[in-house]
């Protein structure tokens, strides 16, 4: 099999994701049964964490565990890399060493960079510009809830962040729209939507009419992971952007929430919103396990018959 990695949403096709919700909703049923599945057993992976996690670490260490598989934790604080060896360098060795490798980090040129010298798959666990494996979580959970995304719509409120620039992608796989409201001066990157259809999104400068009629509202935290000295300026810029009760109503009777944690009750969202009925937080959390093992199994053994 070639190698394939999975840096940014856009890589795999809307094939590629049906097979993948699939497979994912397959796991998971044999985890709660508690059957054993360990299809990569002597399977080693890799994680290379530049920015701080909880759920990416658990989640993908967790899951290489219950497919029979090892994780390896690595800090870059803690590694060559840290000190000044050259990624390419670094992709080299891991990869001999592995059998595949995620990596949370800033840049996606890292990650591109890494991948480009790797001999096994590379998975982005998160980028500056990029969060695919979230989305997948959270696609994986409406689906579970609600039934096929396509044709609906998600109403993305606060920050343009990686979060966000992969919503848009996402929309242009898999065939739904997102409706974007931002603050002035946080809005989309030209860059990362360059190639986007423009049919797949629409921006809104009041958050209000970006929920209307939503199927799925969703946000994150104002302050993203490299940005805590713009803090202040920022709470003042989002406060007119807190999803709220009023939001959730003027959205689909049966729209969704979700956000990627860990939140911020009080700023991006309340308290009666992320604790509320329509509130799925809970579960996509625990999605990032299940897509992830799908995911890692795809990599590395490509199909897999589901039953």
């Amino acid at each position: 099999m070639a190698i394939k990695h999975y840096l940014q949403f856009k890589d795999f096709t809307r094939d590629e994701y049906e097979y993948l919700f699939a497979r994912t909703q397959s796991i998971k049923k044999q985890f709660k049964a508690y059957q054993q599945y360990w299809p990569l057993t002597d399977r080693t992976l890799v994680m290379i964490f530049e920015k701080a996690s909880t759920r990416t670490r658990l989640s993908f260490e967790a899951g290489m565990h219950q497919l029979g598989g090892s994780a390896i934790y690595l800090n870059t604080r803690d590694s060559q890399l840290g000190r000044g060896e050259p990624v390419e360098d670094a992709a080299q060795v891991i990869s001999r060493m592995s059998d595949i490798v995620m990596i949370r980090t800033f840049e996606q040129e890292i990650i591109e960079r890494f991948a480009a010298n790797s001999r096994v798959p590379v998975i982005n666990g998160l980028t500056n510009e990029y969060h695919p494996c979230q989305i997948l979580a959270d696609i994986c959970t409406y689906i579970e809830h609600r039934g096929c995304i396509q044709g609906k719509t998600v109403a993305w409120v606060g920050d343009a962040n990686n979060m966000c620039h992969t919503w848009l992608q996402a929309a242009e796989v898999l065939d739904f729209r997102v409706h974007v409201s931002t603050p002035p001066g946080y809005g989309l990157n030209p860059a990362l939507i360059d190639g986007v259809d423009a049919s797949c999104f629409a921006v809104f400068s009041d958050p209000m009419e970006a929920c209307h009629g939503a199927d799925l509202v969703t946000t994150d935290v104002w302050t993203s992971m490299g940005y805590e000295a713009e803090n202040d300026a920022r709470l003042r810029a989002f406060a007119d952007w807190q999803v709220d009760g009023d939001m959730m109503r003027v959205a689909a009777a049966d729209a969704l929430f979700m956000h990627c944690l860990p939140a911020h009750r009080g700023e991006e969202v309340t308290a009666e919103v992320i604790d509320g009925t329509q509130s799925v937080v809970w579960d996509e959390a625990e999605n990032r396990l299940h897509v992830q093992k799908a995911l890692m199994e795809y990599l590395l053994l490509g199909r897999i018959e589901t039953k």
